[in-house]
């Protein structure tokens, strides 16, 4: 087992922003192994903010982005428990991020949770009867016809809803990810309360 330093423990802590216990002990329970260390903590700290995510979040911070040729913007109400947490750097920087999100990608709700029941049902119908202009798919079961719909409307949560789209800065996570990052990193819940996206011409 390699040596569990001093600095890699500070490397440790460098790249996940975990407490240097937590880092120690994370590299002890993977055997000094930084990547899989890095997973532990990602783990535990997931496990926390799930935890925290069923605190009341009665605090934040309206934050706003417009893109520098001034015809695309975003405000967003993002909440946490307390204002201490709210005058962070690492919550701003997140209003901040999730705003870019908001005027890049354009979603219409925050979560699937808020999509109506008929604009599933109008989207359900559309990609069904899409399925049957397909002679193939006349002979499959109604059940993988149903499977096939559902894996669309999943689809559909991805491009429409701001917590299950790809973060413009990494396709490798989701904007509810870097929810929940920051959830395990700062101890307190987080909420994305509502937004508004304004676009000249639209």
């Amino acid at each position: 087992m390699p040596e569990i330093t001093a600095a890699v423990v500070k490397e440790l802590r460098e790249r996940t922003g975990s407490g240097m216990m937590d880092c120690k002990k994370a590299l002890a329970e993977t055997g000094g192994d930084m990547e899989k260390a890095i997973d532990y903590l990602r783990e535990k700290g997931l496990a926390k903010a799930a935890k925290k995510a069923e605190r009341n979040a009665k605090d934040g911070r309206i934050f706003h982005y417009v893109h520098n040729n001034f015809k695309v913007g975003a405000l967003l109400e993002l909440d946490t428990e307390t204002d201490f947490v709210a005058r962070t750097d690492e919550f701003n920087n997140l209003g901040h991020e999730i705003c870019m999100q908001i005027a890049a990608a354009n979603p219409l709700y925050v979560s699937p949770a808020e999509v109506p029941a008929e604009v599933l049902e109008k989207e359900r119908e559309i990609y069904r009867q899409q399925l049957m202009e397909d002679e193939k798919n006349k002979k499959k079961p109604a059940n993988i016809i149903d499977k096939i719909i559902e894996g669309k409307i999943e689809k559909y949560y991805e491009i429409n809803c701001l917590l299950e789209q790809e973060y413009i800065r990494d396709s490798d996570k989701k904007i509810k990810d870097l929810v929940t990052e920051m959830i395990a990193k700062l101890g307190e819940n987080i909420v994305v309360k509502r937004f508004a996206r304004f676009a000249i011409g639209e």
